[in-house]
């Protein structure tokens, strides 16, 4: 298991991020190019060690050509009832 700077829930989001990279059939190169960021960018986010802010979701969303409400709603799905930030 990668080493990841946030623990707890914030793992649901990565997960949901990267099976819709998956989906697209984007590499994270091309998922980063879309979004004008270098692959690393997208690389340090799957591996669990940089949050992601809610612009930045949206922009990876429409870069994977994916509704951000319907990615969101899919991290909302995973997350326990009591949250702990």
């Amino acid at each position: 298991m990668p080493k990841t700077i946030f623990g707890g829930e914030h793992r649901h989001l990565v997960a949901v991020l990267v099976e819709a990279r998956q989906a697209s059939g984007l590499t994270q190169a091309e998922l980063a190019a879309r979004v004008g960021k270098d692959q690393s960018f997208v690389s340090i986010i799957e591996r669990g060690q940089r949050r992601v802010d809610v612009l930045e979701f949206v922009a990876l969303a429409r870069a994977m050509d994916a509704d951000p409400s319907l990615l969101f709603e899919r991290v909302r799905r995973r997350l326990p009832g009591v949250l702990r930030i």
